[in-house]
């Protein structure tokens, strides 16, 4: 039985009757009415069928006026149609307001399960003016705030499974077998008068020959072609001719700037360059110990040629020129007094990247690598000097992201790729050790976020096994940027370089901070509280054992 909107009379059952009539007399009683006595709503039928709409369509009787032909047939479907629209619009502005990326979500997803991309690894640059954006106010996002209780599960799993073992030193006969070319270079002993590592090497070329011609820096960049053809112009100029031989002049760093990404080593490398006694390669970040010499550019473009250990020496020929003049001046055979002049080396990756080694070395303990960096250069200079620049690492993440993260780059985008790289991080610890999972190619290249890289201790430990303590200055970009003089001075001293003339001081700590945050960047503000405060959980017991190794609490950072 079908009945008529905003009539109690029934229609005929075999659809003849096409007149629409009201309830007549004055005994009719809308409680009492079969159709009017629910709420005065009568269903729209059509068809002997009720309309299914997106939401219940409901009509209210109103006997003051008449409806019928509102409610005819056809305009029925069209306000379905419309109000279907209008729904579908309010879903499609939902999603793109929050930007889910995995479906029409109304909000986003915490976890982000999309496949892996790759870690940027060319070139490591870093911040300075950056480290006050975080102290910006930030807006509250509720829905991420619902993600830290799981996520803090994660990290108890993470912080549990942490410990920190001493690792075990290979001996020098296993270092040669590995780089039997590069021992076969570099000599064990250096010129006694020069504070940097030099010696002369038998040059067997002719005037003919091009010194640089092999060089791979100097092939596959060409951003450094124009040093190399100042280098060709006067390389013959520079060799030293001894009983009808030529020697030149090859000399290795002094001392290393090793890390860490996006803590302030561009900034700290252009004003040591202003000191008239520092010389560094003629290439900023060479990235050679790390991967050059494995044949790595990007890991994720596969492996080219290795850059041998006579390219990487090819870097320092402009500093070698120098020495090797004050060397044969008349003043220094008279006086025999040592050089000054010291050479630098400045790529942040130095104290972090070991991930070549899985694809070179084979007889690995327990998923950790057998060799590390800093065993190949303690063997060659023992006497080696390192600098280290540190950030509190929430906020060096988050830099790192900035910079590097081509497209789409957000708080909330942000926000998912940590509590990705979270969930990667627990599930290598869960099967390894903590330097296993550290030193872990595939993992680190499969983590959105460069979480590993704000481990400072993991590193700074194991490169105190092979170097000693007073070899090692350890700073902070936050008493860099707020006090630029008093770090600089603690720089000079460690690196035992003379007094500067007032000019000279005020020229290299009154210059412009270097590789700050790009205003495009800093528009997106500070990342997400919620955000900070799991990353805060998650380093908390590395930068604690950091603060005990160093005897100082500035380490712990609490005071962003």
């Amino acid at each position: 039985m079908r009945y008529c909107i905003n009539c109690c009379i029934h229609l005929l059952p075999n659809d003849l009757h096409r007149e629409c009539f009201r309830c007549r007399g004055p005994n009719h009683n809308n409680q009492k009415c079969p159709v009017c006595k629910r709420e005065n709503k009568i269903p729209l039928y059509a068809d002997s069928k009720q309309m299914k709409l997106l939401a219940v369509l409901e009509v209210r009787t109103d006997h003051s006026e008449s409806w019928n032909g509102f409610f005819c047939l056809r305009k029925g479907k069209l306000c379905s149609l419309i109000f279907g629209l209008i729904i579908m619009t309010l879903v499609m502005a939902s999603y793109i307001l929050t930007g889910a990326k995995h479906g029409l979500l109304l909000i986003p997803s915490p976890f982000h399960y999309g496949a892996f991309t790759n870690n940027p690894s060319l070139m490591d640059n870093e911040s300075l003016s950056d480290v006050k954006d975080h102290y910006q106010p930030s807006k509250l996002n509720i829905s991420y705030v619902k993600d830290y209780p799981s996520i803090k599960l994660i990290i108890d799993t993470i912080t549990s499974k942490i410990e920190f073992i001493t690792r075990q030193r290979p001996d020098l006969e296993e270092l040669r077998k590995q780089e039997p070319h590069m021992f076969s270079v570099i000599p064990n002993k250096f010129l006694p008068n020069s504070k940097n590592p030099c010696w002369y090497e038998e040059y067997r070329g002719n005037t003919t020959t091009d010194p640089y011609a092999t060089n791979s820096y100097a092939l596959y960049s060409k951003r450094f072609r124009t040093i190399f053809d100042y280098l060709r112009k006067v390389f013959w100029n520079h060799l030293y001719h001894y009983k009808d031989k030529h020697y030149r002049l090859r000399c290795l760093p002094h001392f290393y700037i090793i890390g860490q990404p996006k803590c302030g080593t561009t900034d700290l490398y252009d004003r040591l360059r202003l000191h008239p006694d520092v010389r560094f390669s003629a290439i900023k970040e060479p990235h050679w110990w790390t991967r050059k010499r494995f044949g790595i550019i990007r890991l994720r473009d596969g492996f080219h040629d290795r850059y041998p250990v006579e390219d990487y020496l090819d870097l320092f020929d402009l500093a070698a020129h120098q020495i090797q003049g004050v060397l044969q001046s008349e003043a220094a055979k008279e006086r025999g007094r040592t050089n000054s002049i010291i050479i630098g080396e400045a790529s942040a990756s130095t104290m972090w990247d070991n991930n070549a080694w899985i694809f070179f070395y084979e007889n690995s303990t327990e998923g950790e690598p057998p060799f590390l960096i800093q065993d190949f250069i303690h063997a060659f200079q023992p006497n080696a000097k390192l600098i280290i620049m540190l950030r509190d690492p929430v906020e060096r993440l988050y830099s790192d992201y900035l910079y590097f993260a081509s497209a789409n780059k957000s708080v909330e985008d942000f926000h998912e790729k940590v509590a990705e790289s979270l969930q990667l991080f627990e599930n290598c610890l869960l099967d390894f050790s903590l330097r296993a999972c550290v030193y872990n190619n595939t993992l680190n290249n499969a983590m959105p976020v460069r979480l590993q890289v704000g481990l400072y201790v993991v590193y700074l430990l194991d490169w105190l096994t092979v170097f000693n303590k007073d070899q090692i200055l350890v700073l902070r970009l936050e008493d860099h940027a707020s006090n630029v003089k008093y770090t600089m001075h603690m720089v000079f001293q460690f690196l035992d370089l003379g007094p500067l003339s007032e000019k000279q001081e005020a020229l290299i700590t009154k210059s412009p901070a270097s590789n700050t945050r790009r205003p495009e960047d800093r528009s997106l503000g500070p990342m997400l509280p919620t955000t900070k405060a799991i990353l805060r959980d998650f380093y908390r017991p590395f930068n604690t054992k950091l603060a005990q190794v160093l005897f100082d609490d500035a380490f712990l950072w609490k005071r962003t």
